[in-house]
């Protein structure tokens, strides 16, 4: 029961975390003037390098975003393990 609850807690710490900065970069995307890349929401949180003088208008929160990612994965896991597992 108790990895139950840190499993899911540590879930949705990295949901929570995920889809906040899934948020703030959708909210901050139409300030957006130039980009590169595919995607404008993707450059938002990922960011591009600087070339010339050119001013970089992103988030540059890739890193916490990755990590918010593998909190889910993670979290995941234990609640997988924890569903199949026999013993009580």
């Amino acid at each position: 029961m108790k990895r139950t609850v840190i499993g899911g807690f540590i879930m949705l710490g990295g949901l929570f975390t995920t889809l906040t900065i899934i948020l703030a970069a959708a909210i901050y995307v139409p300030n957006i003037t130039g980009w590169s890349g595919k995607s404008k929401l993707w450059f938002a949180i990922f960011g591009e390098k600087q070339y010339g003088d050119d001013v970089v208008e992103s988030l540059f929160l890739g890193f916490p975003f990755i990590v918010g990612l593998l909190f889910v994965i993670f979290g995941l896991v234990i609640l997988g393990i924890e569903y199949f597992n026999k013993s009580i």
